[in-house]
């Protein structure tokens, strides 16, 4: 076993190494001509950032000093996010990279090549009678060459002279017998075209500017990648900073008396407090909860990243959650991470009551909640049997759980309707993938049998305070009675 999972972490390190080399090729070796400060200063942004975000992990994690966490949260997990899209951006620039050569070559082309082989204006057709030899004057003979249209290239008169030379006499002028003709005034002045000794026109391209043109498209590519990896960056950063939005659902509820009718349920889930998301954030999903007027407020798990003793000041603003019928919370997979009997009892003294494997009976239906599966290592794990085995089964029952995958128990045990998070909805496209194949639902409501399951996003993030293709949520349950 330990074996594998050194194989495994070592597949992993090869992966992130094989694709940071190759980020750092695309955006400084490839725009640059050659060794310098450029490609340095490139290695050292994507090995510190690497850097950075490792130890801002392992400083959460070990419980390092609250100011070193908050110290190296930001950079660190905020590179974690820009390292993704940028090998993202640069991976879709290979795309486009083809096409922009070959739109420049084409234009090049298009430069050298006017189209036309032509060399006499069509007002002075070309005599293709052999010319006599008339001999030159001493003046003609040194006479300088012509130019212009039809006009004998300078290698032609120079090879003429030459042979006239050899012979002892003068040679005529190549143009003599064919004087110069101006071109008409409507038509248009010929560009100069260089003959070649048998009298054709030369159209040979330009010489290729091939690693100019590479370095440009490179230099256009690499630009267009870092900003648009920065930009979904910054604007999902904002979106997690801005605080959640509500999402109202409605879910109809077969077991649930008429009275009970609109009856709504505030879920909350994943605000991950902590050295990044601390307070103000806190305040932030309060108002946004009591804004609703719930009923009843469920908090479903991961509330927090970090001790009692560092965020407890955090959550406080907790406090002032306001619900007819109260404020609960279960456990998420992070209070494992961070202290959970310590935080049980912090939320029970901010006025949210725990249901630690546990139920109440409500005036319209049951509800209950359990444990995170990740409190089985602690001995605290979810106990199903516990929590509802011994209820009355005529009663409608809402289960708070935070991961999805509770969601078999919860049907084998007669569960009308789950409330979970866990999944942040991906949080980090393509991470939906992932999160995906891990969980039953992503995000929203399903139906599994005779029991539903809704899953929120989540109001905060985890890692990087970022989200990109799944906005954080408080969800507004408003349950319906098929009576009504």
């Amino acid at each position: 076993m330990a074996i594998v999972f050194v194989l495994v972490a070592l597949l992993v390190l090869a992966v992130v190494v094989t694709a940071n080399w190759y980020v750092w090729r695309r955006l400084f070796r490839d725009t640059t001509r050659g060794p310098g400060l450029t490609r340095r200063a490139g290695a050292l942004l994507i090995a510190g950032g690497w850097a950075l975000a490792i130890t801002a992990l392992v400083a959460e994690r070990s419980g390092a000093p609250f100011w070193l966490q908050q110290t190296l949260a930001w950079p660190g997990f905020l590179w974690l996010a820009l390292s993704i899209y940028l090998l993202l951006a640069v991976l879709a620039g290979e795309l486009v990279r083809p096409l922009l050569r070959r739109f420049l070559e084409r234009r090049d082309r298009s430069r050298t090549d006017p189209g036309t082989t032509s060399t006499v204006s069509p007002a002075a057709p070309l005599n293709t009678e052999k010319t006599p030899h008339i001999p030159a004057t001493s003046d003609e003979a040194t006479a300088p060459p012509q130019t212009g249209v039809g006009a004998a290239a300078p290698g032609v008169a120079a090879a003429a002279a030459a042979q006239a030379a050899s012979r002892g006499g003068a040679t005529a002028s190549a143009t003599e017998s064919h004087p110069r003709t101006d071109p008409t005034p409507d038509a248009p002045e010929a560009t100069p075209q260089l003959l070649t000794p048998t009298g054709t026109t030369d159209t040979t391209p330009a010489p290729p500017t091939g690693p100019s043109r590479r370095l440009f498209v490179s230099r256009v590519v690499a630009g267009a990648a870092a900003a648009a990896a920065v930009g979904t960056v910054g604007y999902g950063t904002y979106g997690v900073l801005r605080g959640p939005k509500v999402r109202r659902v409605t879910v109809p509820l077969a077991k649930l008396p008429r009275a009970a009718h609109g009856f709504r349920i505030a879920v909350v889930s994943d605000v991950h407090l902590g050295p990044v998301l601390g307070r103000g954030f806190a305040q932030t999903v309060v108002d946004t909860i009591n804004a609703t007027q719930p009923d009843l407020i469920a908090v479903v798990g991961d509330l927090v990243d970090g001790s009692v003793k560092d965020l407890g000041p955090a959550a406080a603003p907790l406090a002032g959650l306001k619900a007819r019928h109260g404020s609960y919370f279960v456990t998420g997979n992070h209070e494992y991470f961070s202290g959970a009997e310590q935080w049980v009892e912090e939320v029970r003294s901010l006025g949210i009551n725990p249901l630690e494997n546990a139920r109440r009976e409500l005036p319209y239906f049951d509800l209950a909640g359990v444990n995170d599966i990740a409190g089985e290592e602690e001995g605290q794990g979810p106990d199903f049997a516990r929590a509802l085995g011994d209820r009355d089964t005529a009663r409608a029952c809402v289960l708070l759980a935070h991961q999805p995958v509770q969601i078999h128990d919860a049907v084998e045990h007669g569960v009308d309707l789950q409330l979970s998070g866990h999944t942040h909805g991906g949080q980090l496209w393509p991470g939906n993938l992932i999160a995906s194949a891990a969980n039953p639902t992503l995000a929203g409501l399903e139906r599994y049998g005779d029991t539903q399951l809704y899953v929120s996003r989540g109001a905060g993030a985890w890692g990087p305070p970022t989200r990109v293709g799944a906005p954080s949520d408080i969800t507004l349950i408003e349950l319906a009675s098929k009576q009504a």
